[in-house]
């Protein structure tokens, strides 16, 4: 490529870091770093109505949380600012008079009222997408300046063409194109002076030199909008590449009101994900490498991420594949970062107090150890664990199937007693225990084996057994297995 590669991800300060938004930001991010590229991160604010105080602030810092670190912003500066659209308003209000004066644009001083009724009107025409009427399309000067000198408020209108086909070689789609007159008079300047949308995008990205856009393709109709006011001031738009939709398991489109999914990158942080765990995900949400490899670093991700690889299917969220793909990276992790990773799901939840003694955090570190392998995110500890805080055990239909063996009661009571002279509570030594009652009873296997793991534990299956019933301590494994003892 002989223009450097600028790309740009875009986000209003509306809401959190969504899950779409992350993945729009991704593939712009690799798509700068594989072609040596620089990476935008520009505000939109103009919808202030809608605008959330932390809504900036979520964007940014989840961007960097993941690891989609950014060349140009609002926080760190660069040389095509500001970036924040509230801050170029004049830059906005200049283009919007050339276009005025080359013809490309007129004002409109219809009332909200007056266009509401024509919409309307044209809807109980038949007509299914309303446009505007052209009522002040071909206002004189002195007409204008009429209503201006009354005090009528008024917009300022794109001067769509007629008969005009706009054309672009989409980098996910192939090649697409629209008609102009499918496309009505829309509005470029609100009446408080703020753009719209699709003309600020179109000063923002010529002004910043963005040469790629990649979003998704709610924004495909968008594209002639900003293809007229490109054309209007005479410039060259970008190249563009719309990503698929993300869907949900029933193959619908993600909703941002589907709790059937987590939705927002804060609440994958506060849940214990690994970012780079994240990071692989989402790159595979609408992308494919060659092979069946799909564990990568960014690094790797970054040298081999090719655009020509974007999927033209939906990408489907798939929960248990995010799930796996964490507890591999959990499972690569040493264990103080995991430690660091469930620790505070544990403290939170009160299952430990928010100051450990050196016993305790002994006692914790050896717990988490217990579901390292197991452990899908930080928060999933505490239930995973519950069975060493609870002071009552619910056995579910298996567990009632498994006490229910003639030879539970007496497994039971020899347990007890070798439990009871046991003088070192550890593993090994439970262990030996275990191999102690199987010689006094005769009773081996699972008829053996899976009551002492439902009495201790109140389940089927879990990590090693002697090294839960350590963890349980003496005390309350007794308890447990006083109960099922044969009197």
């Amino acid at each position: 490529m002989t223009q450097q590669v600028r790309v740009r991800y875009a986000p209003s300060p509306t809401g959190h870091l969504h899950i779409g938004g992350a993945r729009t930001a991704l593939f712009n991010y690799l798509f700068a770093r594989h072609n040596d590229g620089k990476f935008i991160v520009r505000i939109e604010d103009t919808d202030i109505e809608r605008n959330i105080e932390a809504g900036e602030l979520s964007q940014l810092d989840n961007l960097k949380w993941l690891g989609i670190d950014y060349d140009e912003s609002v926080d760190i500066g660069g040389d095509y600012g500001p970036y924040r659209q509230m801050e170029r308003l004049d830059l906005y209000s200049g283009y919007a008079q050339e276009m005025l004066e080359n013809g490309s644009a007129f004002k409109c001083f219809c009332s909200p009222e007056k266009l509401e009724a024509e919409r309307e009107a044209q809807k109980e025409a038949g007509i299914a997408a309303p446009q505007y009427s052209g009522t002040c399309r071909n206002l004189t000067v002195e007409e204008v300046a009429e209503k201006e000198a009354a005090g009528l408020p008024h917009t300022i209108r794109m001067k769509v063409p007629a008969d005009v086909t706009y054309e672009f070689e989409d980098l996910v789609r192939g090649p697409i194109s629209f008609e102009s007159k499918d496309v009505g008079d829309w509005v470029l300047v609100k009446t408080n002076g703020i753009p719209t949308y699709n003309f600020a995008v179109v000063i923002d990205d010529h002004l910043m030199e963005i040469s790629h856009v990649f979003r998704g393709e709610e924004h495909l109709s968008n594209t002639p909008k900003q293809q007229m006011v490109f054309n209007a001031l005479g410039w060259e738009h970008p190249t563009y590449g719309h990503m698929t939709l993300i869907v949900n398991e029933d193959r619908k489109k993600l909703s941002k009101r589907d709790e059937s999914i987590i939705q927002f990158i804060s609440q994958y942080k506060d849940l214990g994900y690994i970012p780079e765990a994240l990071f692989n995900f989402f790159a595979l949400l609408g992308w494919s490498p060659e092979g069946e490899e799909e564990i990568f670093s960014k690094e790797e991700l970054i040298r081999i991420f090719d655009v020509n690889r974007l999927s033209k299917s939906p990408s489907m969220f798939d929960k248990q594949k995010l799930t796996w793909m964490n507890n591999q990276y959990i499972k690569a992790m040493p264990l103080e970062e995991v430690v660091k990773l469930a620790l505070p799901h544990l403290q939170k939840a009160g299952k430990l107090p928010e100051t450990l003694t050196e016993e305790q955090a002994e006692w914790a570190n050896k717990l988490i150890a217990l579901y390292h392998d197991q452990l899908s995110f930080g928060a999933e500890i505490t239930e995973l664990s519950e069975l060493f805080f609870a002071d009552e055990l619910t056995y579910g239909e298996a567990e009632q199937e498994v006490l229910a063996g003639e030879q539970v009661p007496e497994v039971m009571a020899s347990f007890k007693e070798q439990l009871e002279a046991l003088e070192t509570f550890e593993p090994a030594e439970i262990k030996a225990a275990i191999k102690a009652v199987q010689k006094a009873t005769g009773h081996k296997g699972k008829n053996l084996f899976m009551p002492i793991r439902v009495v201790t534990t109140g389940q089927t299956h879990g990590p090693e057994l002697p090294d839960s019933i350590a963890l349980l301590g003496k005390e309350k494994t007794i308890a447990r297995v006083v109960g099922f003892a044969k009197a």
